[in-house]
C-alpha cells in the first residue's frame, strides 16, 4: 500500500481515508479470490467478534457457510461451548438448519421461535422426520396464539432432494417459484432446508471448512483462570482458532498466557489481542501468536477512548501492526471499527488478512441475543460491550460479592443498546453480500485479482470530513 501524496504525520481512521482507482486488468468482480493468506481457513475476509450477545451457534453455522468466521466469548461455560462447537461441525455445509415443531404446536410457539432464523418458516414434521406442513408468519393471520398448527399450517410441501446440485435446487425452485422448502433424503426425511438466496449464495460462497470438511469456528480465551486448560480443552473437542484476548493484549500477564496456551494448541491456529503498536505486535508474535488482533477503542459499544482517553485511529494502527507482522511472516486481524463495506476494504488495504467486527452484525435473525419488540412493533436486539458493567457482571458471577461490586465501577463499555433489524436486510447473509460485493468492487478498482494484490496495489489518499461526508448517498432531495 502507498498514499496518494506523502503520509501524514497524523494517525487516521477508517473515514479519513479513500482508496484511488488504478489501471485494473481486473474486468469482472466475480473473477476476484476473497480467500485470507494467515492460513485461517477463510474464504472471505470476515471474523465475528467474541461479543455474548452476538456469536452463538446460529451465527458461527450461517456465517462459516458462507466462508466467515465466529468467535465464541472467552466467558461461556466450558461444557456449553463444546455444545456449542458439536452443534456447528455438525451442521450441512449447505443447507441451513430448520426450526422443527410438531402439529401440534401452537401459533404463539411458533412464531417466538420464527426470527431465531432468516429462512422464516416452521417445518412441521410426522412421527418419522417427514414433513407434514410449513408454517410461516402469514399463516398466523386470523387465528389466535393457542391455536394448534395442524389447524393453520400449509399441508402443500414441495421437496428438495439432497442429492441434487445447488444449480439444480435452484432452478427447481425458481420454476417452481419457491422462496423455501425442505431437503430430504431418499426416504424422504428431512435433513435441512434451503431458500432460492440460499442456493444462489452456495453457487458463489465457498464455506470455511476444517480438514475434515466440518464447518469452522473458534473460541476466546481469557488471561485469567488456567488459560492454557481451557485451550486444552477447545483444542480437544476440534476448535479451529484459539483467540486470547484482553483489552489491553500489550502487558506481562498476557504474554505468559499467550506463551502458556501456545505450548498445548500445537498446530491450531493462535491468535492475541488486542495492541495497536508495532511494539505490541512484535512482543506477542515472540510470546507464540501466529495472528495478532488490532484495534483499542474503534467498536460501537466500546468507550474506552471516552473514559481513558487511550487508543488509536484504527487504519494507522492496522497499517503499522501489518508492516511489523508481515516482517516477521505473521498476520494481523484489524478488530472494530467497521460501519460501513468500505470499511472492511480499507482494513484489507491496510494490510490485515481479516477485519473482526461485531456490533454492524447485533441486528441479525443470527445474533444470540432474543428479538424483542418496541412499541412500534419494530424488531430489535439488545447488544452490549464486553468490557461493559453487563459483560463484567456475567463473568464474575462466581467471586464474592464485594470483589463483584468493585470490578463493576470500572466499566469501558454500553451496557445496552437497541439494535434494530433492517427489514430489507434481517439477516447475516445480507450483510455479508453488502460487503463481499463492496470488497470485490474495491479490488477491481485498484487492479487486484487477490486480497493480497490489494494490499500490495491499494493508493490511499487523505480527505477532509467534507470529503467523507460528500461520498455519503442520499435517500431524499437536498
Amino acid at each position: 500500500m502507498k498514499f496518494l501524496r506523502d503520509a501524514p504525520d497524523f494517525d487516521l481512521t477508517y473515514n479519513d481515508v479513500f482508496l484511488v482507482p488504478s489501471l485494473s486488468d481486473v474486468d469482472s468482480r466475480m473473477k476476484v479470490d476473497l480467500s485470507t493468506g494467515d492460513g485461517v481457513g477463510t474464504t472471505i475476509p470476515i471474523v465475528v467478534s467474541n461479543m455474548t450477545a452476538i456469536a452463538g451457534r446460529r451465527m458461527a453455522e450461517t456465517v462459516a457457510r458462507r466462508g466467515g468466521l465466529v468467535v465464541l466469548p472467552q466467558d461461556i461455560p466450558i461444557d456449553v461451548v463444546r455444545r456449542v462447537v458439536d452443534f456447528v461441525k455438525s451442521r450441512h455445509t449447505i443447507f441451513d438448519t430448520p426450526i422443527i415443531m410438531n402439529a401440534e404446536g401452537t401459533v404463539g410457539e411458533a412464531l417466538s421461535l420464527l426470527h431465531k432464523r432468516s429462512h422464516g418458516a416452521v417445518l412441521i414434521l410426522d412421527d418419522e422426520g417427514k414433513p407434514r406442513g410449513i408454517f410461516t408468519e402469514h399463516d398466523a393471520v386470523g387465528f389466535d396464539r393457542f391455536t394448534q398448527l395442524h389447524n393453520v399450517m400449509n399441508r402443500e410441501v414441495i421437496t428438495i432432494s439432497q442429492d441434487r446440485s445447488v444449480q439444480e435446487i435452484h432452478d427447481q425452485m425458481n420454476d417452481s417459484r419457491l422462496s423455501f422448502a425442505p431437503v430430504v433424503d431418499s426416504r424422504g426425511a428431512v435433513v435441512g432446508c434451503i431458500t432460492r438466496k440460499g442456493a444462489l449464495r452456495s453457487a458463489i460462497y465457498k464455506p470455511a471448512l476444517d480438514k475434515s470438511g466440518r464447518l469452522m469456528i473458534g473460541v476466546a480465551v481469557g488471561i485469567n483462570a488456567e488459560p492454557a486448560k481451557r485451550a486444552r480443552a477447545l483444542v480437544e473437542m476440534g476448535v479451529d482458532v484459539v483467540v486470547v484476548d484482553t483489552a489491553h493484549g500489550h502487558q506481562r500477564r498476557m504474554l505468559q498466557a499467550v506463551e502458556q496456551v501456545k505450548a498445548v494448541t500445537g498446530s491450531v491456529k493462535l491468535v492475541a489481542g488486542n495492541v495497536v503498536t508495532r511494539e505490541g505486535t512484535r512482543d506477542l508474535i515472540d510470546a507464540g501468536a501466529d495472528i495478532v488482533k488490532v484495534g483499542v477503542g474503534p467498536g460501537a459499544m466500546c468507550t474506552t477512548r471516552m473514559m481513558t482517553g487511550v487508543g488509536r485511529p484504527q487504519f494507522s494502527a492496522v497499517l503499522d501492526c501489518a508492516e511489523e507482522a508481515s516482517a516477521r511472516g505473521k498476520h494481523v486481524w484489524a478488530d472494530g471499527g467497521v460501519r460501513h463495506p468500505r470499511d472492511v476494504a480499507l482494513g484489507v488495504a491496510a494490510g490485515a488478512s481479516n477485519v473482526m467486527f461485531g456490533s454492524l452484525l447485533a441486528g441479525t435473525y443470527e445474533s444470540a441475543a432474543d428479538t424483542l419488540r418496541d412499541s412500534d412493533g419494530r424488531l430489535y436486539k439488545e447488544s452490549f460491550g464486553m468490557a461493559s458493567n453487563r459483560a463484567v457482571r456475567n463473568r464474575t458471577r462466581q467471586e464474592s460479592a464485594i470483589e463483584r461490586a468493585r470490578k463493576e465501577l470500572f466499566e469501558e463499555g454500553i451496557s445496552t443498546s437497541r439494535m434494530y433489524l433492517d427489514p430489507t436486510r434481517p439477516s447475516v447473509e445480507d450483510i455479508i453480500d453488502q460487503i463481499v460485493a463492496g470488497v470485490r468492487s474495491a479490488c477491481t478498482y485498484s487492479g487486484a485479482s487477490t486480497l493480497g494484490e490489494l494490499h500490495d496495489r491499494a493508493i490511499v489518499g487523505v480527505q477532509s470530513s467534507s470529503g467523507y461526508e460528500e461520498g455519503r448517498p442520499r435517500d431524499t432531495s437536498w
